[in-house]
């Protein structure tokens, strides 16, 4: 896998030269900076694959790992966008986010499918997903505005707050609803994105799935403080 990893970083890294090249003189500053971000993605992407044994990354993790590649480029793009190069409502960028969103639904079926399904796998998965719906959040804030950002920072928030609260860090039992709200936040930030979408309803959109999110995190954190509060001391 590491050389996977390093044929994609090579690319990823080919292609930034090439933006840089091509930019207008005035803009190649801002272009490198984007490269530079997106080519920070892969330093997290291997880590995340630090606890599989040699040879042990599946079909599944490979996917994953190009959802890294597409955050990383959707990272590149976000700088862009906050140096004002770039609209954050164009079809290209929103057929790069329903690509890389794709991967999130055909890792899980590919693991399934292959039996290699595992702790360490989910762990790969969802790290990739917070990273991209911070990015899709950063994207999406400069559209219907910055409270947008709420949905990216939630997880953080999240794992921050399980620093001083101990019940926090113990695993979740799994439930149907959080895994369609967290699935539906990509879906509603790309929605948020897509030029022919009025920004009014966009707004709508983020903001349903932000609220649906907080019931969400709520219910969790309710139902970790309630088991360590009953459990055996």
């Amino acid at each position: 896998m590491g050389t996977v990893l390093a044929v994609l970083a090579g690319g990823q890294l080919l292609s930034g030269v090439l933006v840089v090249l091509l930019a207008a003189p005035a803009s190649r500053l801002l272009a490198l900076g984007a490269v530079l971000v997106a080519l920070a993605t892969w330093p997290v992407a291997a880590s995340t694959l630090h606890p599989r044994a040699p040879g042990a990354v599946t079909a599944a993790d490979a996917l994953t790992l190009l959802r890294h590649l597409g955050a990383g480029a959707l990272a590149a793009a976000t700088v862009l966008v906050l140096g004002g190069e770039l609209a954050a409502r164009s079809w290209q960028l929103a057929a790069l986010i329903a690509t890389t969103l794709a991967t999130d639904a055909l890792d899980g079926l590919v693991a399934r499918r292959t039996g290699s399904a595992s702790p360490i796998g989910a762990r790969i998965d969802m790290e990739a997903d917070a990273a991209l719906v911070m990015v899709l959040s950063v994207l999406a804030a400069t559209v219907v505005g910055p409270w947008a950002l709420a949905i990216g920072l939630m997880r953080f928030a999240f794992v921050a707050a399980s620093w001083v609260r101990p019940a926090l860090r113990q695993p979740l039992a799994f439930s149907q609803f959080r895994r369609l709200v967290g699935g539906g936040q990509g879906v509603a930030l790309l929605i948020a994105l897509v030029p022919a979408v009025p920004v009014p309803a966009a707004a709508a959109v983020v903001a349903l799935a932000l609220a649906l999110l907080v019931v969400s995190f709520g219910r969790d954190v309710i139902r970790l403080e309630r088991a360590q509060r009953m459990a055996p001391r």
